[in-house]
């Protein structure tokens, strides 16, 4: 992890710049899966969401972007997706952001495949405020 300020951010801390950068542009159906228990994860979180438009898609990318940035002076080491926007991955190592349209998340329907992750989800009163 890169350091700001000679302090290291968890992935909790990362995870949650994520929601906060989500919620900022009215994101649905966020959910973090914890893949922590799970054999061969791939990282400790997914933080997934919904849009309704390849312009919301792109806007809560680059909010998410933005948010994580500001807090902790991370950009992501891998990002895909940009272009199409219909499924945008943003990849900070230990939490794997996934942002769908709609009809994407449904049909990749990652909830289901990563079945044995603990999943939660984020209702819009579970606002994450700054730290």
């Amino acid at each position: 992890m890169r350091i700001k300020n000679n302090k290291e951010f968890t992935a909790e801390q990362i995870r949650d710049f994520v929601v906060r950068g989500m919620q900022e542009k009215k994101a649905q159906d966020i959910v973090i899966m914890n893949l922590r228990n799970v054999k061969n994860a791939i990282c400790d979180y997914f933080v997934l969401c919904s849009g309704t438009s390849d312009t919301q898609i792109d806007a809560i990318s680059t909010s998410i972007e933005e948010e994580v940035y500001k807090a902790s002076q991370q950009d992501p080491w891998h990002k895909e997706g940009k272009l199409n926007r219909e499924w945008i991955l943003l990849d900070y190592v230990d939490v794997v952001v996934h942002v769908f349209k709609k009809d994407r998340r449904e049909f990749y329907d990652l909830e289901q495949l990563w079945g044995d992750a603990e999943i939660h989800s984020v209702a819009d009163s579970d606002l994450i405020e700054a730290s």
